[in-house]
This record gives C-alpha cells, structure tokens and sequence, in this order.
C-alpha cells in the first residue's frame, strides 16, 4: 500500500467535500453542519493551498490541512485503520511543527490518534449548553 501526500487541487474538492459531509466523518468535526457545494467552492478557493490530499496506491484516501496552525484530517471510512490518518499527520507536522488540533473530548478515535503521533493535551473549552 503505497501513500502519499500531494497538494490540493480544484480536482479533489468534491472528494473534500465528500467525506467532510460523511455521517461518520461529520460526527468527529466541531462544525457538524452539512456543507453545501457553495459554501464549499468559497471555502476553497480561500484556502486550497491549505490542504493535501493523501493518495493509497493512487487513490484519494484522506484530507489534512492547517489553517492558523490547526489541523484538520479526514480519513475515508474505506482507508480507516490502515495507517492513513497517522501518516498524514506525521507528513503535515513535518512541513508545519508548531501545528495543534481542535478535537472534541467525545472524539476517542482522534484523541487516540493524535496522541499516537506526539501530541499531547492542553486545554480544554468549556461551553455551556
């Protein structure tokens, strides 16, 4: 299974935007509102250059991207536990060290995963309800 990291092009938005509106990909994002392919296009042409896409043998497997030193991944359900998820966010703190994410504290999978690659945790935000 060979993986690979590549820069973001027009080409995968609609892969990004995919598995950003996945029920169980959604469920693990602070913002959990369907995304709309306006909404997404905008979104895009600000901050492309923001993301790559990880490529298993070829194929779009996953999404990383940092915005102001926070990362966002996304593994497709298919590529889960394989390995995919780790290697991009060890590729994505190499080219950006002082990087940190947001995960909610009901996101074991992405505690879980994070923690696997170094991080550690810091804060945590309150709300109320």
């Amino acid at each position: 299974m060979e993986k690979k990291l590549v820069r973001n092009s027009k080409k995968f938005w609609p892969f990004i935007r995919s598995l950003r509106n996945h029920p169980n990909i959604r469920s693990g994002f602070v913002q959990q509102s369907h995304i709309s392919e306006k909404d997404h296009e905008n979104f895009m042409a600000k901050y492309n250059d923001c993301f790559y896409i990880c490529l298993v043998d070829d194929n779009p497997a996953g999404y990383v991207g940092v915005i102001d030193d926070d990362i966002r991944v996304a593994t497709h359900p298919d590529y889960q536990g394989r390995g995919v998820g780790k290697f991009m966010i060890k590729e994505i703190s190499c080219k950006y060290n002082e990087s940190y994410a947001k995960i909610k504290l009901e996101n074991h999978a992405s505690i879980a995963l994070f923690e696997s690659c170094g991080f550690k945790k810091k804060y945590f935000i309150l709300e109320q309800e």
